[in-house]
């Protein structure tokens, strides 16, 4: 007769293995209470003795800092550097390359607006007398508004709104800041201003009205334009001609609207003062495209610059007859 083991006695295999694998556990924590205890006793200097309370650590106590001041105020000094680089490179060629092309830039717009001459040569115009709009310009792209005294020339009554656009341009700001007034002329450099007041006074303060300087260059880009499609015509006003100046005034155009789109007073036109871009999607759509266009605003700022002084010259040496104009059709 054979007998069972009832089951309550028979062994539980699987409460053994898991005791056996629960004590390393069990010893790291003792190990680690152990050890809190011990720096416990050696920060307060004494055991506790047997039957008391061990005693508490009071808590830490961060001390209050001082109120800020602002980072930027009159009463607040620039960052001085003791030595006079920290550079080992030559730091000072690329503001001295971008004060130097802006000087001869500068002093060559000066001549051509001043000299009054030259600036036409049928059916194109230079940028700098565009559009033209006293009686005595040459040639007839333009309404005549009115007459003004032959000494003056007719660049003198528009070139002050491009000129604005780009002297208040926050990427030529940068330029010019860093070239001609060294606020700070490059990284890691001594400047020798002692103190920054920011663009709060006279006559930087002006600095803040580049958005409308900003909507004054976008009417002018359309008036570029129009200069562009007149080109298509020949010297005695017919249509459907094309010459190399046709194409000179068609890249000015397009690169002074790729300066003015990807301007970073055009991107938060389109895409700013909103909270929600998915409640406007076209705005968007916008906002990401002239985005991307202004990472390559510094790029687009230098090209249309050259772009305008040498379609000018191009105008120039047909007014002067030093070439003619060559024709494709």
């Amino acid at each position: 007769m054979t007998t069972t083991a009832p089951r309550g006695t028979r062994p539980d295999r699987r409460r053994e293995n898991g005791r056996g694998r629960l004590w390393p556990l069990a010893a790291a924590a003792s190990a680690v209470a152990a050890a809190g205890l011990l720096g416990r006793r050696r920060r307060t200097g004494t055991a506790p003795a047997a039957g008391t309370a061990a005693p508490q650590t009071p808590p830490l106590r961060v001390p209050r800092r001082a109120p800020r001041r602002p980072i930027w105020s009159a009463a607040t000094r620039r960052a001085t550097i003791a030595a006079r680089t920290l550079r080992t490179d030559r730091w000072w060629v690329q503001p001295a390359i971008t004060a130097t092309v802006l000087v001869l830039f500068v002093a060559y717009s000066t001549f051509r607006a001043f000299q009054n001459a030259h600036y036409f040569s049928e059916p194109y115009i230079s940028p700098f007398y565009s559009p033209c709009i006293t009686t005595g310009c040459e040639g007839n792209t333009f309404p005549k508004w009115f007459t003004g005294p032959s000494w003056i020339s007719p660049a003198i009554y528009i070139l002050i709104f491009p000129l604005g656009f780009r002297l208040t341009c926050y990427y030529y700001r940068k330029a010019y800041y860093r070239s001609f007034w060294l606020s700070p002329p490059a990284c890691a450099v001594a400047e020798p201003h002692g103190k920054y007041t920011g663009e709060t006074r006279f006559p930087l303060i002006l600095q803040n009205v580049h958005r409308y300087f900003f909507y004054a260059g976008l009417v002018f880009n359309l008036i570029l334009t129009y200069d562009a499609v007149l080109a298509f015509r020949d010297e005695t006003g017919a249509w459907g001609h094309m010459g190399l100046g046709t194409v000179v005034l068609l890249l000015n155009a397009a690169l002074l609207w790729l300066y003015s789109l990807s301007c970073h007073s055009c991107r938060h036109i389109v895409g700013g003062r909103l909270n929600h871009f998915s409640r406007h999607p076209l705005r968007y759509r916008f906002w990401t495209v002239v985005s991307r266009l202004n990472a390559n605003h510094a790029r687009f700022a230098w090209v249309s610059l050259f772009g305008v002084a040498l379609t000018d010259l191009y105008v120039y040496l047909l007014a002067t007859d030093v070439f003619s104009d060559p024709r494709f059709f």
